[in-house]
């Protein structure tokens, strides 16, 4: 029982873990892109 727990939680740290690298990379392209434009605008 203790041992069905403990894979569980691992597993869902897992799918956490690499849903916030893929929204992280994501906001670095966002933040990026906003300074090339402020480049662009001046």
């Amino acid at each position: 029982m203790l041992r069905k727990i403990i894979i569980f939680f691992l597993l869902t740290s897992f799918a956490l873990t690499a849903t916030a690298c893929n929204t992280v990379k994501g906001l670095g392209r966002d933040i990026e892109s906003v300074g090339n434009a402020g480049d662009k605008a001046v």
